[in-house]
C-alpha cells in the first residue's frame, strides 16, 4: 500500500469524489439493514453480508493473481480482531432499528478517539496531551449525543457507544496485522470468520430465515456497502492528506439525517449535530497533532 499522500502529491478534487462515494455507500448500508431489520435478525444479515463479501474477496483475489497471499500467519490475531468487529457490527445492527440514523453515525465517530486512547496500551504509542484533551472533548460530545433533549439512556444508545468501542479494537488488531500480513488475508479472513460466527450464531436455533425477493436487494447493498465504502475511504487516503479526508467523512452525518428526515420521519435534532461536533473537533486535532508530529519525524530523518 502506498504512504498518504503529501501535500505536494495532494489531489483533494479526487478525494473528495471518492468519500463522496464512501458516503453514499455508508448511508446505504444502514437503509438496508434497517430495512432488513423486519424479516432477518442481526445474526442473518451478518452471515449474509460476509458470504457476499468472502466472494467478492475472492473473485478479486484471483483475477488480480492474489490468492497466494492467503495464509494462516497469525490466524490467532485474525480471529481475535473479527470477535470484536462481529460483536461491533451486531451491537451497530441493534442499534440501527431503535434510535435514529443520525444519532448512531455520531456515536460511530468517536471510534479513533478510543484507538487514540487504547493504542498506547496494546500497540506501544505514547499518550500525548493533545491525545487526553481530544478524548475529554470527544467524550463531552458523546454524552450530548447520547442524551439529546434529555431522551433517556437506552439499550440502544448503550449498544452503539459499545460499538464504537469494538471498532477501536477492530482497527487496532487491524494495525499489528498489517505490519506483516497483506490487506487480501487480511480481507479474506475478515468475511470468512465473521461468515462462520455469523451462520453458528444465526443457526443455533436450527432456524435460519432464508432472505425473500423482497430482501435481496437490500441483502445485496448491506453485503456490497460496507466494502466500497472502505475502499473510497482507503482510496482518498491515498490521494489526500488525513487533515483533508477525515473532515469530508464527518459530511456523512447530515447526509444520513436528511435521508432518514425523509425516508423514516426522524427528526433532526440539534443536539445530534453539536455533540458530533464536538467529536468532530477531537479528530480533527487529534490528526492535526500526529500530522504535526509525523512532519517533525520526517524532517529529522532528512537532515
Amino acid at each position: 500500500m502506498r504512504p498518504p499522500a503529501s501535500d505536494e502529491q495532494s489531489q483533494p478534487l479526487k478525494a473528495a469524489m471518492f468519500m463522496t462515494g464512501a458516503m453514499f455507500s455508508f448511508t446505504l448500508m444502514a437503509v438496508s439493514g434497517r430495512e432488513l431489520a423486519a424479516s432477518l435478525d442481526t445474526f442473518e444479515i451478518m452471515t449474509y453480508r460476509s458470504a457476499i463479501g468472502l466472494v467478492v474477496v475472492l473473485c478479486l483475489a484471483a483475477l488480480n493473481g492474489r490468492m497466494g497471499e492467503i495464509s494462516t500467519n497469525r490466524l490467532g490475531l485474525h480471529t481475535v480482531r473479527n470477535l470484536f468487529h462481529f460483536t461491533g457490527q451486531n451491537l451497530w445492527l441493534y442499534a440501527l432499528i431503535y434510535i435514529p440514523l443520525s444519532q448512531l453515525f455520531a456515536f460511530e465517530f468517536t471510534s479513533p478517539l478510543w484507538i487514540a486512547l487504547l493504542a498506547p496500551l496494546f500497540l506501544g504509542e505514547k499518550m500525548s496531551r493533545t491525545r487526553i484533551l481530544s478524548f475529554i472533548l470527544g467524550f463531552v460530545g458523546i454524552l450530548i449525543v447520547a442524551r439529546p433533549e434529555s431522551a433517556p439512556i437506552t439499550l440502544a444508545t448503550g449498544a452503539a457507544a459499545a460499538c464504537a468501542v469494538m471498532f477501536a479494537f477492530t482497527t487496532i488488531a487491524t494495525k499489528s496485522l498489517s505490519r506483516t500480513e497483506p490487506t487480501t488475508s487480511i480481507m479474506f479472513w475478515l468475511t470468512a470468520i465473521q461468515g462462520v460466527l455469523g451462520l453458528a450464531c444465526a443457526g443455533y436455533d436450527m432456524d435460519i430465515t432464508l432472505p425473500s425477493l423482497a430482501d435481496l436487494p437490500w441483502v445485496f447493498f448491506v453485503g456490497l456497502g460496507g466494502l466500497i465504502a472502505h475502499y473510497c475511504i482507503t482510496t482518498a487516503l491515498k490521494l489526500a492528506p488525513a487533515t483533508i479526508v477525515a473532515p469530508l467523512e464527518f459530511l456523512r452525518l447530515p447526509l444520513v439525517a436528511v435521508v432518514a428526515f425523509f425516508l423514516y420521519g426522524e427528526p433532526l435534532v440539534a443536539a445530534i449535530f453539536i455533540g458530533a461536533a464536538l467529536v468532530f473537533g477531537a479528530n480533527y486535532l487529534n490528526i492535526r497533532a500526529e500530522n504535526k508530529a509525523n512532519l517533525a519525524r520526517s524532517r529529522a530523518t532528512t537532515v
